[in-house]
This record gives structure tokens, C-alpha cells and sequence, in this order.
């Protein structure tokens, strides 16, 4: 089907978009939540998950239902809709997870579409295999070619208005990521979810969830909607969708309430633990945690899993927010400090800038650098790019304070992490930053690179560059025919 997905503003790798789904007649924007819902048992009704908490999109596991002695035949008779008595979309699940963690299932692709569009599913999922982390290149390779073989039979299956799910599979291999992106994205399917990560995330190896995103990413066209499946801690929103993730799905709402959790977006905390809520959501608003804690056990969980809901769905809108803002980046340094782990992910979302770069906006309110991190952003990246383009004739001082005229035939401004520019630049964005008085090395470091990008770009000309405080490691990335000063006089 395709022709389903529309950007309306980027940042950075992250987008605003509205995905239709045509079969439940609405349209989702994105970023969005997909509460995860147990047919079974039901933490908080879907109407609810509706009417309280904004939920446009939910998703369930057909696999359980078409085994359930119980819900199967309502289900068919009923449909999904009436069943959950939500009206929003509904995506459903194939058994692959109960395949990864069991070893095989009952049905076939073919089968459970058929299921899944019978039941009145808006999205459906073939059974892939998902691979998980640190096997074999070999074993990765060979479960993608079955992906790949079941990926094209759905798309040879007549499911009408229903949207297919085409999960992207490869292990921690960025090449078969890609390879099983672009397969994907040929096919006729319309949602790509990246697959098999939640062993990664249990384990708080975000660095790799970044380079398996940032390769399925570059395996797929704009308008693919991207879904990281079971990535369901608000902790790590903002940086998966900085790197270009649409959708998101959690049960982890329901399961850590059952286990007594409160999440937040700095990480996770027990309710043991704590002796003040710090959220103002309504039930942190309406309790202590101790009258929580007193609470029976089943309302316990309730309580537990609304507040777990109120705070996932919040990051969302900040995050929406932020990229409408044009400070996503921002947002998302904040959060990558909440955890070691999270900043090894921002750090390696970052190695992929150029990547990002290609849909980042060439303009935006402001750039706030907020640590030695920044200077590896799209934006520096891109202004070192742009370098190239820029002509300088005679005598140039690139001076850090000041301009001295008289001894030049041009004065441009030299400001870290960006490097060289035109004064005429200076209050265009991003030259036009906030930064602090005190910077890392690698600031300069950076502004030294763009100082030997305009030189490289401009051989004829001769070039001073006036500095104060620059480390050695800046310095020692300045060309040898540019004249230094240190305007310090040492």
C-alpha cells in the first residue's frame, strides 16, 4: 500500500509525521506511544488508554488470541475494536516474540495475516525471526534470509485496507541492518519495525541500538514510518527518535508497576525507595508513596502503571514539542546525563551526523552548547561543510575577539565549536549560539578543523588567526601557513 506516512517537521533525524491508517479511518501522529495490551489481563482498559491518556494507537498480540480457548471466537465474531472498546489504531503482533522466546509457534505468515485482518487488525505483522544480539554473523545472515522469504509473502497476501508491519532484522551486524532495511523498504509493506533490540536495551547497550537504528535507517526512504519495537522506557525516547525512530511500544508501563517500579526519564525507581513522588502527574499529585505503598495490591498496580502511563506519554509531548522548537538535540543531551550508558548512546548517535545532518534544518531558534558533545553535532558539520563554498581573498584575520581591519583586506570571526565565518554570519543560525565562557578541548579542537577547511578551500590566501586560550590540540590542527597570535601575548 505505502503512501502512508508524511513528515511535517524534522530535527535532526527526529520528524513530526501522520501516519493513516486507513482501516481504523485515522490518522496518528508521530512520535507515538503503542501501549501494549494483554488481552488477557488488562492493567488499564483501552478506553481508557483513550480517553485519559490521549492514546491514538495501541497494540496487542494476535498470536495469544488465536490461541486463546476464550477470546478467539469473540474476537472474529466482535472484532478487535468492540473486544478492547477502543476506537483508535490497532496494531497487532504475529507470535515472533513467543518464537524467539520458545522456540517455534503454530502458524504461518500467511495464516496469521489472515487472522489479524479477520479480526479487524489496522496493522498486522508476519511472523519474522527475530535474531538476537551477539550470534554468529552466519546465524544472522541465514534467519534474515527467512525474514526476507516471509516479508515477501506478506506482501503477497490480500489483507484490503490493512497496513503490513515489515520487520527489520540482522543481529548487531550495521551491514545485514541495512541489507534487511533495503529489502524491506522494496517491498509493498508500509511499517518497518526495527526488530530484536529489547536484549539490548535489558542490557543497557544503547551505543549498539544507535548503530542498528542508524543502519536500518539508511536502508529505508523518508517515508518510512520507523518503529523500534519494545522500546518502551521513556528514558531513552528522545535519543531514538533524535536518530530517527516514529513509533514506540510499551508494556513496560503494566510490568514494571507489577514489580513495584515508578519509572521516570532519568532511569527507574522502586517504590520502596521513595519517600517523595517527584512528579506532579495525578496520581503522584493525589499520594505519597507511602499511602501507595498501603495501598491493596491490585490498586497498587493501578496506581503504579497510571503514573507509569502519564510519565511515557509526557516525554512524548516534550518531545514533539522539542522538535517543533528546533531543540531536540538539547532535550536530548539533557536526558543521555541521566545514565553512563545513555551518554555511550547519545555519543554514538552522534558518530552518525552526517547521517543526520541530511535532514536536520538548515535553520532553527537557537544552539545551546551544553558540553564537549556538542561540538560533534550536525550543525558544526554541516558549517565546516559549507566552508568549502565560501571564498577568501589577500590577507585574512580570523579573530576569536575583536577586528583589527586595518592590517587585513578581511576580518572574519572565528567562534568554537564552529570554526571561521563572515561577520555578515554572525547572527544567523547556528553561528548565532549560546555558549559558555568556559569550554572543553574539543571545542576548539573543532574550530580548528574548520579553520583548515577554509585555508584547504583557499589556497592563494594568507590567513591569521588571533586566539586566546586555545589548547595545544587545537593549535596543533592549524595549518602550518597560517600565522597564530595569542591574544594573551604568550
Amino acid at each position: 500500500m505505502r503512501d502512508v506516512f508524511e513528515v511535517r517537521t524534522h530535527d535532526a533525524g527526529g520528524r513530526i509525521g501522520k501516519l493513516e491508517v486507513p482501516r481504523a479511518g485515522v490518522t496518528v501522529e508521530t512520535p507515538a506511544l503503542l501501549p501494549v495490551v494483554n488481552p488477557h489481563v488488562q492493567t488499564i482498559d483501552p478506553s481508557r488508554l483513550e480517553s485519559e491518556f490521549g492514546a491514538e494507537i495501541l497494540i496487542t498480540n494476535s498470536y495469544v488470541l488465536h490461541g486463546s480457548d476464550d477470546l478467539r471466537e469473540p474476537a472474529l465474531e466482535r472484532g478487535l475494536h468492540d473486544l478492547l472498546d477502543f476506537s483508535g489504531a490497532i496494531m497487532t503482533d504475529s507470535g515472533s516474540f513467543q518464537l524467539a522466546e520458545y522456540g517455534e509457534i503454530d502458524v504461518t505468515t500467511p495464516e496469521i495475516l489472515q487472522f489479524q485482518h479477520d479480526i479487524g487488525s489496522d496493522i498486522g505483522t508476519p511472523v519474522d525471526i527475530p535474531t538476537p544480539p551477539d550470534v554468529s554473523r552466519e546465524h544472522a545472515a541465514e534467519d534474515l534470509e527467512t525474514t526476507k522469504e516471509r516479508l515477501e509473502v506478506a506482501a503477497d497476501v490480500d489483507v484490503g485496507d490493512m497496513l503490513v508491519n515489515a520487520p527489520i532484522q540482522g543481529a548487531t551486524y550495521p551491514d545485514l541492518r541495512e541489507e534487511a532495511a533495503r529489502h524491506a523498504y522494496e517491498t509493498d509493506l508500509d511499517v518497518f519495525p526495527v526488530g530484536a533490540v529489547v536484549p539490548l536495551m535489558n542490557d543497557y547497550r544503547y551505543a549498539e541500538v544507535m548503530d542498528v537504528v542508524a543502519a536500518s535507517k539508511r536502508g529505508l526512504g523518508v517515508d518510512a514510518p520507523v518503529h523500534l519495537f519494545g522500546a518502551g522506557h521513556p528514558m531513552m525516547f528522545a535519543l531514538a527518535v533524535a536518530m530517527g525512530c516514529d513509533l514506540f511500544d510499551s508494556a513496560a508501563y503494566a510490568l514494571y508497576a507489577r514489580d513495584g517500579r515508578y519509572l521516570t526519564v532519568r532511569g527507574t525507581e522502586h517504590l520502596d525507595d521513595l519517600e517523595y513522588f517527584p512528579c506532579s502527574c495525578p496520581v503522584c499529585a493525589s499520594h505519597t508513596p507511602a499511602e501507595v505503598r498501603d495501598l491493596p495490591e491490585t490498586e497498587r498496580y493501578t496506581r503504579l502503571a497510571e503514573h507509569n502511563l502519564h510519565v511515557t506519554f509526557e516525554e512524548i509531548r516534550t518531545i514533539k514539542q522539542a522538535i517543533r522548537q528546533g531543540n531536540l538535540l538539547e532535550l536530548v543531551e539533557t536526558r543521555a546525563r541521566s545514565h553512563p550508558t545513555m551518554v555511550d548512546g547519545y555519543r554514538t548517535m552522534l558518530d552518525h551526523a552526517a547521517q543526520l545532518e541530511t535532514s536536520d534544518p538548515v535553520s532553527k531558534t537557537a544552539f545551546f552548547y551544553l558540553s564537549a558533545d556538542s561540538a560533534r553535532r550536525p550543525e558544526v558539520l554541516r558549517h565546516h561543510e559549507r566552508l568549502d563554498r565560501l571564498d577568501a581573498h589577500g590577507e585574512i584575520l580570523l579573530a576569536e575577539r575583536g577586528k583589527n581591519e586595518a592590517e587585513f583586506d578581511e576580518s572574519w570571526k572565528v567562534v568554537p565549536p564552529f570554526g571561521p565565518y563572515p561577520r555578515e554570519l554572525v547572527d544567523m543560525y547556528p553561528l548565532s549560539g549560546e555558549l559558555p565562557s568556559r569550554l572543553e578541548p574539543q571545542a576548539y579542537e573543532a574550530a580548528a578543523e574548520g579553520v583548515a577547511r577554509l585555508v584547504d578551500a583557499n589556497p592563494d590566501a594568507e590567513f591569521t588567526l588571533e586566539y586566546c586560550d586555545w589548547p595545544a590540540t587545537a593549535l596543533d590542527a592549524v595549518p602550518e601557513r597560517v600565522t597564530v597570535r595569542n591574544l594573551y601575548g604568550e
